[in-house]
């Protein structure tokens, strides 16, 4: 959900709501499950007292709310999760490969974050175009 949220936020050619409200909607009831896991349980991380798959897995669509427009802090128990993941220094060596990681970063600033989303834009319509002409070749043949 979250990455077709991304994909209607950032990378579609023209802004069509409706997709951006679905998923972002979709996103964000997928949070609140989370975060009412969290905070019911009152766990440290998703299954229980010890970092696993789960946590790693969920970590860096989490750390990525707001590329996608969702605001992290109206989910205060999955937020507070992502900033105990993100202390974990094995988190942030692997977030940097195979390049450094700079979600955060952009995030924080909303000038290159819409610089970096208009390159990214560029990046996805290329590849959708070049991808579609392969497949009307192949679909000639």
């Amino acid at each position: 959900m979250q990455g077709q949220a991304n994909h209607f936020t950032r990378y579609a050619p023209e802004h069509i709501e409706y997709g951006v409200n679905r998923y972002q909607n979709e996103t964000r009831r997928l949070y609140g499950v989370l975060d009412k896991h969290l905070s019911d349980t009152k766990a440290d991380y998703l299954v229980g007292g010890k970092c696993t798959i789960a946590d790693i897995a969920h970590w860096g669509w989490v750390s990525a709310a707001g590329w996608a427009g969702i605001q992290i802090e109206d989910f205060p128990a999955l937020k507070a999760w992502e900033e105990r993941m993100w202390a974990r220094q094995a988190v942030q060596k692997g977030a940097g490969i195979p390049d450094p990681y700079k979600m955060k970063e952009l995030l924080a600033d909303k000038e290159k974050m819409d610089k970096h989303a208009a390159q990214s834009r560029a990046w996805v319509q290329q590849g959708m175009k070049e991808d579609a002409e392969k497949n009307k070749a192949r679909s000639q043949k």
